[in-house]
């Protein structure tokens, strides 16, 4: 462990680790072996993180030349398993790579530089983030989903297996296929999550308004903007698409 390194004194480090200067890990966090952490990178309270994980390590990106802003923060109670990479950001790109608070990444994942991941998300093995994606609370990658840069998906938002996504996925949307494609409201993902009965049904009418109906999505916002008043749930649906810079998946 490099002399510039700061651990709350509980923290387990397993063995064949290597933790950079620059690295600061909170207390109850447990690293297991050959793990290699470099910095600037600051990880919070109560992580477990497996064998042979790559955190801290440099953008993947050419244009990175190590100076200027680059670190990574990764926040309390999360799970990364094993052969899992988590790069730091650039500092075209904001200068921080995030992960948020009790997240499950499964093995062999990546999450690139400059990515933004929210709370409560599920990385099935093999998911794949590109540079600059951003991932809202609550969602699930299938097993080798791959994200294109600068894509965002919405909060409950679920990608099947295998799933390609090269447009923004909205709010409580599944998505499949390669390239990504629509296939309902995450129902199941909601009544988890505790949505009442009323609000996953405004939901699945308003799925049906957006890519169903055969209206555009100029028309299909229109008029979902009728029902913003009576449900945050639209709300929410209508302002990530209206901020959408790529396109939502149609």
């Amino acid at each position: 462990m490099d002399a510039g390194a700061v651990l709350a004194s509980d923290v387990e480090i397993g063995p064949w680790c290597w933790i950079g200067a620059g690295v600061q890990i909170g207390a109850g966090t447990r690293v297991e072996a050959y793990t290699v952490i470099k910095g600037p990178t600051v990880i919070g309270r109560d992580n477990h993180i497996f064998s042979h994980c790559s955190l801290g390590e440099d953008p993947q990106d050419k244009k990175f030349t190590g100076s200027g802003e680059s670190r990574l923060e990764i926040g309390d109670r999360n799970t990364i398993r094993e052969y899992c990479s988590i790069n730091r950001g650039t500092p075209l790109g904001g200068g921080v790579t995030r992960l948020g608070n009790d997240n499950w990444v499964m093995a062999y994942c990546h999450i690139a530089h400059d990515c933004q991941v929210g709370n409560f998300t599920v990385f099935a093995n093999n998911a794949t983030l590109a540079g600059h994606v951003e991932i809202e609370d609550y969602v699930i990658l299938g097993g080798f989903t791959g994200v294109h840069q600068f894509c965002r998906m919405g909060q409950s938002s679920f990608s099947a297996i295998a799933t390609i996504i090269v447009r923004d996925v909205p709010p409580y949307v599944i998505v499949n296929g390669n390239t990504a494609k629509p296939r309902s409201i995450n129902r199941e993902g909601l009544k988890r999550r505790g949505f009442a009965p009323e609000a996953i049904s405004t939901l699945k009418r308003a799925y049906r308004t957006l890519y169903r109906q055969g209206h555009s999505l100029e028309e299909a916002l229109r008029l979902l903007e009728a029902e913003r008043d009576d449900s945050a749930e639209i709300g929410r649906l209508l302002d990530f698409i209206r901020a959408s810079k790529r396109g939502i998946v149609r």
